[in-house]
Parts: C-alpha cells; sequence; structure tokens
C-alpha cells in the first residue's frame, strides 16, 4: 500500500512557493506553474539593449563611418563649383552634415529591422521580458551613436570649404540626437512594416535619397509640390535649424522652432515604429 507523506509549505523571503505531497514511490505529484519574473523597467531595459547593439555593431564602426561621411564631403566638393556662398551654401553644408544621419538613421536601420523580422530575430526579442519601446529606442540609439563623428567632421570640413562660421556648430549637439530620433524612427517602422526584407532595403535606400535630394538642395531651387514633400521629410527641420545658425545673427527664436519640431516629429515616428514592432512580432 502507498502512502503519502505531507510537507509543509518552504517559507521563503519573495513570492510564495507552494509545495505539495511526494509519493513514497518516488513520482512526484505535479506542481503549480511558478511565477514569471516581473516585467523589467523601460530604462534599465532601455540601456541594455543600447549597450548590446552598440557592441554588436561596433565591428562595422569604422566602414560605416567612412562611407556616410565619404559620401558627404564629396557631394559638398562636387556642389561647391555650382554654389559660392550665401543661403546656398548654407543649405548644402547643412544638408550634408544631416545627411550622414539619414544614411545611418535610415538607410541602414531599415535594413537591419528588415533582416531582424525575415531571419526570426524579432522572436528572440519577444521572448524577452522588456518592453517594445526598449528595443526600438535601444536600436535607433546604437546606430544613431555612429553618426556623430562623421556628421561633426562633415559640418567643420563643409564650414571650411564655403568660408562659414564655426561659431555656433555647438548646435549640432540638438541637431544630431533630435535629428536622428526622427530619421530612425522612420527608418525602423519602414524595417519592420515591410513584407519583405529587399523592400525595406528598398525604402531605406528611397528615405536617403530623398534625404539628399531635399535636404542638400537649395529650398530656393525646388519647384513647388517638390518644396511640399521637403517639409514632410522628418531631417528637414534640422538641416534649417544647422542651416540658421551659420548667420552672423542667427534668429534663435526660429531655431528653437525648427528644432521642437524635429523633436515633435521624432517623439512621433518612434511611437510608430514601436507599434510596428509589435505588430511585426506578434504574427
Amino acid at each position: 500500500m502507498t502512502s503519502i507523506v505531507p510537507t509543509e509549505p518552504a517559507k521563503v523571503a519573495g513570492p510564495k512557493v507552494r509545495t505539495s505531497a511526494v509519493r513514497t514511490t518516488g513520482r512526484p505529484v505535479r506542481t503549480a506553474p511558478a511565477d514569471l519574473a516581473p516585467r523589467a523597467r523601460l530604462l534599465p531595459s532601455l540601456a541594455a539593449v543600447y549597450r548590446a547593439q552598440l557592441s554588436r555593431a561596433r565591428v562595422a564602426r569604422i566602414p560605416l563611418l567612412f562611407v556616410a561621411t565619404f559620401q558627404s564631403v564629396g557631394i559638398m566638393v562636387l556642389m561647391r563649383g555650382v554654389v559660392d556662398g550665401g543661403a546656398e551654401a548654407r543649405a548644402v553644408v547643412a544638408g550634408s552634415a544631416v545627411l550622414v544621419v539619414a544614411f545611418v538613421a535610415l538607410n541602414l536601420l531599415a535594413q537591419y529591422f528588415g533582416q531582424l523580422r525575415a531571419g526570426g530575430g524579432l522572436d528572440h526579442y519577444a521572448t524577452l521580458p522588456v518592453p517594445p519601446a526598449a528595443v526600438v529606442l535601444g536600436a535607433a540609439g546604437a546606430y544613431a551613436s555612429f553618426t556623430v563623428p562623421g556628421t561633426i567632421v562633415t559640418a567643420v570640413a563643409g564650414s571650411a570649404l564655403f568660408g562659414l562660421p564655426m561659431t555656433h556648430l555647438w548646435v549640432l549637439v540638438a541637431v544630431i540626437p533630435l535629428s536622428g530620433a526622427a530619421l530612425s524612427g522612420l527608418g525602423a517602422a519602414l524595417g519592420l512594416l515591410a513584407p519583405r526584407q529587399e523592400v525595406a532595403t528598398l525604402l531605406g535606400q528611397l528615405g536617403m535619397s530623398a534625404a539628399l535630394l531635399l535636404g542638400v538642395l537649395p529650398a530656393e531651387r525646388l519647384p513647388g509640390p517638390v518644396g511640399w514633400a521637403r517639409d514632410l521629410l522628418p531631417s528637414t527641420y534640422g538641416v534649417e535649424a544647422l542651416a540658421r545658425s551659420f548667420d552672423a545673427h542667427p534668429d534663435w527664436a526660429v531655431v528653437a522652432l525648427d528644432l521642437a519640431v524635429c523633436a515633435a516629429v521624432g517623439v512621433l515616428s518612434l511611437a510608430v515604429a514601436t507599434w510596428a514592432y509589435r505588430r511585426a512580432a506578434v504574427r
């Protein structure tokens, strides 16, 4: 005859652990599943994802910075034969500097999330107890961080090439993160919403081409409908803020307004990217 020996519940700190009877035959009785760990908070999760993405992309940092910076400096050299100075020169330098951000935050991030979705990488992130916003913001912040040296080099080289003052280049402290947030959110959304990886790559390259044509070319030389499209591009307001800082006496109220619009667009685009991540992760 089989006997059952009851055991007392273990008294430990933390969540209550239920123990049950154990048969003398060695067959344990089924117990209730253990409670899951609490979901991680946003800021610690964001820092962890950011560090992981930063170390992952560090291998490609030098080629990435070289390509993005060389492309923007080359565009300014070409435009130097067409533009002499004035407002057009300021637009060329500002647009070329922000183009470094667009190359990484828009183009490469769209490719990354498209590849992540196609390869099943989203399933890995979906199993982690981290908020979706932490995954999107962490990846976007890591990719945008690589644009800082190239953007500064491009702005300094363009200022020297066109004879623009460098007194107010400290505006890059605000332009880089705000433009990076707006373009990173857009790039992540394109990569997550694209039905295939090839489409995500195509959309990222088209977005970077739009940032090139609409950001580098002076607004006065663009036709009316194209000018309206320029106003819809997230990086436009970062370009405008940087271009105004090259004036001898910048209108800081207008610069602040451009940066505020850029920040609002960044919050909106990152929110859309977070929604796109949730949508892609549950499929």
